[in-house]
């Protein structure tokens, strides 16, 4: 019975290594292998890795062929702390660490280069060693930053234990950045980008969010970068502001950081790839009503306003400009009639009921604050009726806005009848 055992056993490690070495084929021919057949490499390497657990030694390994097994390749001696690596290589991990400090990352015996994802790690410490060398590549020449600064935006975007490790010290973050604190006419657009990249995707850890936040060099960076750089590098700076300000304590970080009209300017340019990430993060910091006034006194009404007429974004945008009508100052700047049957357009020819809700409320804040402008709703009113239609048809909160801003046209010119409207 258990040789029948050891037989099944033996046959599925040899389909196992059959599997394993054509997805390591797949991985040495392209560079530009995927993250899943990274994945599979590590599923079948965990699966082997556990048939050589449970597999006695067999009785032809006698001792001297044991030791023979635990030398290094490297130093023709016994290995004090082992490494397996993905090409059926051992190495002791004091001499891998000198190689990963040299920067010599290739396997020696057939000079071809590990891919560190596929390597089964026997410590985090082997992941801090290899972190700790690309960090200090980041204070060499700048084709050493390039590289670091490429393999720390790809281990950083399909590994999460590389996003928690670069927020492990204080002293990570600042190091990696440390090749943005040149001037811009300085500094590679491509290094830049992958820098700024790899905070974003180590903004995307829950975790780190707030250390990320009050690390005094992050976010006037990411400022800086917003406004100068390839547009990837901007739209992912923006980005990272987004997901930084899902902390409520983070969007008062942020908005006293100077990033208000980096931001508006990013938007008013309007490129596409960057305009939904821009969009989302004004929204996310004008949850906060000091950041607001500091939206509005920087001029966003007026971009905003701009894009809505472009129909650019037009429900996103409709949901910032609904916040900022809430300060006085934006209602202002909202009080002209072009704007106002703007807004009554949107109400009538809009298939998005959110967008329809979002004009009336800016509306309703509008009136409420210069009754004046009720006479161009009115007027608006007794020839198209799209408050009423509205107050009709429209969700609870937009029809209760509605009924509101007719009841005040009533009260402000009690000759026209609300019975006429309906």
């Amino acid at each position: 019975m258990d040789r029948k055992k050891e037989s099944v056993k033996t046959r599925e490690e040899i389909e196992l290594k059959k599997e394993l070495g054509k997805v390591v084929k797949k991985i040495l021919k392209d560079e530009d292998y995927g993250f899943e057949i990274t994945i599979e490499a590590i599923r079948i390497l965990s699966c082997l890795a556990e048939i050589k657990m449970k597999k006695p030694v067999g009785p032809a390994m006698d001792d001297t062929s044991v030791v023979e097994k635990l030398k290094s390749p490297l130093l023709d001696e016994i290995m004090s702390d082992i490494v397996v690596l993905v090409p059926s290589q051992t190495y002791d991990r004091p001499q891998r660490k000198k190689q990963s400090k040299e920067h010599n990352l290739t396997c020696p015996p057939s000079i071809q280069e590990v891919n560190r994802d596929i390597v089964l790690k026997t410590s985090t410490e082997a992941d801090r060693s290899y972190l700790n060398s690309l960090l200090e590549m980041m204070s060499s020449l700048v084709s050493d930053q390039k590289q670091a600064a490429k393999e720390l935006r790809r281990l950083t975007k399909t590994t999460k234990s590389y996003k928690a490790a670069l927020c492990e010290s204080t002293n990570n973050i600042p190091r990696l950045l440390s090749p943005l604190s040149k001037t811009k006419f300085e500094l590679d657009p491509d290094l830049q980008e992958d820098l700024i990249t790899t905070i974003f995707n180590i903004s995307l850890h829950a975790n780190n969010k707030k250390q990320l936040s009050e690390n005094p060099v992050v976010i006037p960076l990411l400022t800086e970068s917003m406004k100068f750089g390839t547009i990837k590098t901007r739209r992912n700076a923006a980005a990272t502001l987004l997901r930084l300000s899902a902390l409520d304590s983070n969007k008062f970080i942020i908005g006293n950081s100077g990033v208000v009209a980096p931001l508006l300017e990013l938007l008013h340019e309007g490129h596409p790839s960057a305009m939904n990430d821009v969009a989302l993060a004004i929204f996310s910091l004008c949850k906060v009503s000091e950041n607001r006034t500091k939206f509005v006194e920087t001029g966003a009404v007026e971009v905003i306003m701009q894009k809505i007429k472009e129909g650019v974004l037009v429900d996103e945008l409709l949901v910032i400009l609904a916040l900022l009508s809430t300060n006085r100052e934006a209602i202002d700047e909202l009080g002209d009639s072009i704007t106002l049957q703007c807004l009554l357009r949107i109400i009538r020819d809009s298939s998005c009921e959110c967008s329809k809700e979002n004009c009336v409320a800016i509306l309703y804040n509008v009136c409420s604050k210069d009754l004046t402008l009720l006479m161009v709703i009115r007027a608006e009113e007794i020839k198209k009726h799209t408050l009423v239609k509205l107050a009709d048809t429209g969700t609870t909160r937009a029809r209760r806005k509605a009924i509101s801003i007719i009841a005040k046209i009533h009260k402000a010119f009690p000759a026209i009848s609300i019975r006429k409207f309906f």
